[in-house]
């Protein structure tokens, strides 16, 4: 038996980053891109490296390149983080696990350290392939806080649940994190919206500004846990931005989703270090009348246009700064184990 599983990457589409701090927000998976997990039973347990993970170089010079795009480790920590967390989950849950071994390996063309979830696809996707192997179905959300733990609390990952809970549900989803909430269950309130109810999407990033998550977030959870003001005052801002894109969605105001979105980058160009470059791709795509906000951590950015016109324009503006644009297609996959 050969198990191929696949996750995919995210968009924060409104209230990110204010997921981690109790916040609100909505975002979609899209199709564009995947990462893709293999497994198959073998004599013996076996991860495999991916390109990700080579150790011979051209250079030196390709040496560093690799190490700043992915860091020292590449991706197998990733894949060993999951099978762990998996076997801890099912170790205090009295699931008994069959002894049979397996070989697992995976492959990701998501654009990596550009605010796309890239790493946590790859999580996802081992889970659902170990979830396959040993017939084992986890409710939804307990999967998403499985992959959270997976980097939080095995890899030391800075990250907050929207990015795995998106990947796991799929589609477009609406979360709220309210700090009530969270205490009561342990997850978050996730409501599942229309991928219709959007329309004129695009996203765009570049690949020379990877940039991993925990160095953008910088000194910002320190800030929040002192009670600071101006960080405290943005989670809850942008979770009231989140609420009314979630009102002109169901209403069809799709006109006013435009100011919602560029409100929640200007909000977060007040209290983060932001990247000069980054900055330069937000008002260039603003600049045709298109909106413009990080997908994530930076990198790439998520906005709408109004029309054939405008979305040529965009792709011509930031493609003079070789910034790749596309229409995500938004993914709705069924089955993929618990609810």
């Amino acid at each position: 038996m050969i198990i191929h599983t696949k996750a995919y990457p995210r968009a924060g589409l409104i209230g990110n980053p204010s997921d981690g701090y109790f916040g609100k927000t909505i975002s979609f998976a899209f199709g564009n891109f995947c990462a893709e997990v293999v497994l198959y039973e073998t004599p013996e347990l076996e991860i495999l490296p991916s390109h990700k993970d080579h150790s011979r170089f051209g250079s030196i010079d390709d040496l560093v390149k690799d190490v700043r795009l992915h860091g020292y480790y590449g991706g197998i920590r990733l894949l060993k983080a999951t099978v762990k967390k998996f076997y801890d989950y099912c170790t205090e849950n009295h699931i008994d696990l069959h002894k049979k071994k397996f070989t697992i390996r995976y492959s990701s063309n998501i654009p990596h350290g550009v605010g796309l979830a890239g790493s946590s696809a790859i999580i996802t996707a081992c889970l659902r392939a170990l979830m396959a192997f040993y017939g084992v179905s986890i409710a939804k959300y307990m999967q998403a806080n499985l992959i959270l733990s997976a980097e939080v609390d095995e890899l030391r990952i800075a990250a907050g649940l929207q990015d795995r809970v998106i990947q796991v549900y799929e589609g477009l989803v609406y979360m709220d994190f309210s700090k009530e909430i969270m205490a009561k269950q342990g997850y978050g309130n996730y409501e599942a919206l229309e991928p219709e109810l959007l329309d004129k999407l695009y996203i765009a990033y570049r690949s020379d500004l990877s940039e991993p998550t925990e160095v953008f977030h910088n000194n910002i959870r320190d800030r929040f846990e002192c009670g600071d003001r101006d960080v405290v005052g943005a989670m809850c801002y942008w979770a009231g931005l989140t609420d009314k894109v979630k009102r002109c969605l169901l209403n069809g105001e799709l006109e006013k989703i435009t100011g919602l979105l560029n409100a929640n980058f200007d909000r977060r160009r007040k209290i983060y270090r932001l990247n000069e470059e980054n900055i330069q791709m937000v008002e260039t795509a603003r600049s045709t009348g298109a909106s413009a906000k990080f997908t994530g951590s930076g990198g790439a950015i998520v906005g709408t246009y109004e029309n054939e016109q405008m979305y040529k324009e965009l792709k011509k503006k930031l493609g003079q700064l070789d910034i790749k644009v596309l229409k995500p297609k938004i993914v709705c996959t069924k089955g993929k184990g618990g609810t």
